[in-house]
């Protein structure tokens, strides 16, 4: 197994002023992507990042994470160290239309390992498009989150048992480490 981690917008615009389900996962994913680096597994910061006038803006989603504004980068408390991948995106999937899939094939990753909010949109969307391009993909149960927490369990317990496993599998980070360090 060859892992990287998918970080999917934990960025300032998500993170700085709430209080949250979304803080709760700062410093467990903090510790977790340390630990990755000390395997050197590649760490992707797949980040929202909207033009002013996006399509994206004409649904209900409010404005936010403006391109070119410090909104876009990552949350400082998780640790962003140099060699980290730090990729723009302007929609759900860190695939969509970015060079992610060419990145990850360079580095000669075969698994993802997708985490960060929301898990019922973009992680989720991340997720399915990894698979589509042909990536074993797990879903970060204690990693990712939901507005509310009821929302990110009923997702988690939904793909537990997917059709498609082991394509794409739900696994905490404790589990993961587990089964990586026994590899």
């Amino acid at each position: 197994m060859k892992p990287a981690v998918i970080v999917v917008d934990m960025i300032i615009a998500n993170l700085a002023k709430k209080n949250g389900e979304e803080q709760k996962i700062v410093e467990p994913l903090r510790v977790f992507l340390k630990k990755m680096r000390e395997f050197s597994v590649p760490i992707v910061f797949a980040c929202d990042s909207f033009l002013e006038e996006d399509f994206i803006f004409k649904g209900r989603m409010k404005k936010h994470a403006i391109r070119g504004t410090d909104e876009t980068k990552p949350y400082p408390a998780l640790g962003v160290e140099r060699g980290d991948i730090i990729l723009e995106k302007r929609r759900f999937s860190a695939f969509f239309k970015t060079d992610l899939d060419q990145t990850l094939r360079t580095l000669g990753v075969d698994t993802v390992l997708v985490c960060g909010i929301n898990t019922h949109f973009c992680v989720l969307a991340t997720a399915f498009d990894a698979i589509c391009h042909d990536f074993f993909t797990i879903i970060m149960e204690d990693l990712s989150t939901a507005y509310k927490e009821e929302i990110h369990r009923k997702v988690v317990e939904l793909y537990r048992s997917t059709a498609v496993f082991p394509l794409l599998r739900v696994m905490s980070s404790h589990e993961f480490l587990k089964e990586f360090q026994n590899s």
